[in-house]
């Protein structure tokens, strides 16, 4: 959520028109099966644990243009209508499948995808051999279109690790798949077979494309963001979003996104997928009440190259929230606006600037390293110029110019450079740390956070107010 966030606010401040979607995928035995664990229909579940995910958003200052529900009236009669559409093409057949089944999954596993003693190697549970009737999706008519586009698009799977492993999966040999079921009723029905409901994750991938038809009241959208330019999931759904994905959309004649992203996951300190009985969980809602919104983002994007799998934990978020937000970027603000205030009566003098060469290009650079969702990279780039600015300051000693008059010339140029290279870095880091970023450029009498002013030079402060802190010292 985080990640997609720091891009759409990117590519929102080039001046580009963004559609950012996230919600929940509500159908399916793994969803039913909890419900009647719980005592409660499906549906009742679902409405519950969406609730609680769209809480969430404002909460992470996520940005999402709308929140889509898979249970949603007018997203299944999408989903009908492009499956239909992929029947009425001949990529449909009735048959009887018999497989090894993840539960939790919601998914046949193939021979190569089974681990030991017969487990999901994703959930660690036994699988279960399942017999029924279904309508099948004509996956292997793709095998050879599927090889092509891997050939003619290299970066439509991201990074290469997950282009690989999916085009390893192609190649394979691709087999149809089950596209209903007949043993569950939580799901879309069929339109053509109203005894069986689609499986889930071909309702579920539909998502993407189905919201843009009625996220907004009386107009669809479809024309004006589809195809997707990024499309980003996790390394576990892979096969689903890599492979039955683009192979469903070109069934029904629809064009396919232009990026698929997979990352990786986030695991414990201790380097193992989390668990709450291991004890190396990190808690968002922990780590936003102790650091704030704006360190949990940032640390998650520089501490975890996007598109690996990584290590958290409490005591890392807070080394780098110490190390990097307070006393590099916050001390950086801080001093630079109280020497002002100070030296200038907070007035920020005219005349030349130092370290226009170290910036020269790191918005461009900035922007084409998020073209392609290198948020880790980006986020590098610029850091490394808090740091030269953290230097320029001892470099400079504007403390030890201020003694003498004679030195004023100098100490104008040096104040002027501090408060265009902190306003420079708010508008670059705004999409990782907003609320900062809006804190710090409200300071500097500079509220625009467009990528024009995302350039060294450009846009100098006339005067600072004063600044609370922007990240105090943890205890």
């Amino acid at each position: 959520m985080i990640a997609c966030d720091v891009l759409a606010r990117h590519h929102r401040q080039r001046g580009e028109d963004v559609f950012f979607l996230t919600g929940t995928d509500e159908h399916g035995e793994p969803v039913a099966d909890a419900a009647k664990a719980q005592g409660l229909e499906p549906k009742e579940l679902a409405d519950r644990n969406a609730e609680r995910f769209k809480a969430l958003m404002p909460r992470l200052e996520a940005s999402n243009d709308f929140f889509i529900r898979t249970s949603d009236e007018q997203h299944m009669r999408r989903v009908q209508e492009v499956l239909q559409k992929v029947h009425d093409n001949g990529y449909t057949h009735l048959g009887l499948y018999e497989g090894w089944y993840c539960p939790r999954c919601a998914d046949f596993k193939v021979e190569n995808e089974i681990g030991p003693d017969n487990t999901c190697p994703i959930h660690e549970i036994p699988l279960v051999r399942e017999q029924e009737e279904n309508w099948f999706f004509q996956l292997s008519a793709f095998q050879e279109r599927l090889e092509q586009l891997y050939a003619s698009q290299p970066d439509f799977v991201q990074p290469e690790t997950r282009r690989n492993e999916a085009l390893s999966f192609i190649k394979s040999g691709l087999q149809d798949v089950s596209l209903s079921r007949a043993k569950l009723t939580w799901g879309v029905k069929v339109p053509w077979d109203p005894s069986h409901v689609f499986y889930v994750w071909f309702d579920a991938l539909l998502n993407y494309y189905t919201a843009l038809g009625y996220a907004r009241d009386g107009e669809d959208l479809t024309d004006r963001f589809w195809p997707a330019n990024y499309h980003v999931i996790g390394k576990d759904i892979l096969k689903f979003h890599t492979v039955f994905w683009p192979a469903m959309l070109m069934a029904a004649d629809l064009p396919l996104p232009e990026h698929v992203f997979v990352h990786g996951f986030l695991l414990g300190g201790d380097g193992r997928k989390m668990s709450k009985s291991l004890g190396n969980v990190l808690d968002p809602f922990e780590a936003m009440d102790e650091f704030g919104v704006d360190a949990l983002r940032h640390y998650l994007s520089r501490d975890v190259q996007f598109g690996a799998d990584g290590s958290v934990s409490m005591e890392s978020l807070g080394a780098r929230y110490d190390g990097e937000l307070a006393n590099e970027l916050g001390n950086l603000a801080s001093r630079s606006i109280a020497m002002l205030r100070r030296y200038r009566d907070g007035n920020v003098p005219d005349g030349a600037l130092d370290l226009e060469d170290e910036f020269a290009g790191l918005a461009d650079d900035v922007a084409t390293r998020l073209s392609g969702a290198d948020l880790t990279g980006a986020l590098d780039a610029i850091w490394q110029r808090v740091r030269r600015m953290n230097r320029y300051v001892e470099e400079q000693a504007p403390w030890t110019l201020a003694k003498d008059e004679a030195n004023a010339a100098d100490l104008d140029r040096v104040l002027r450079t501090l408060a265009e290279g902190v306003r420079t870095l708010a508008v670059l880091l705004w999409p990782w740390i907003p609320a900062s970023s809006e804190k710090l450029l409200t300071a500097l009498d500079r509220v625009d956070v467009s990528y024009a002013k995302a350039k060294f030079g450009c846009d100098a402060p006339e005067s600072v107010q004063e600044l609370e802190p922007l990240f105090p010292k943890q205890r």
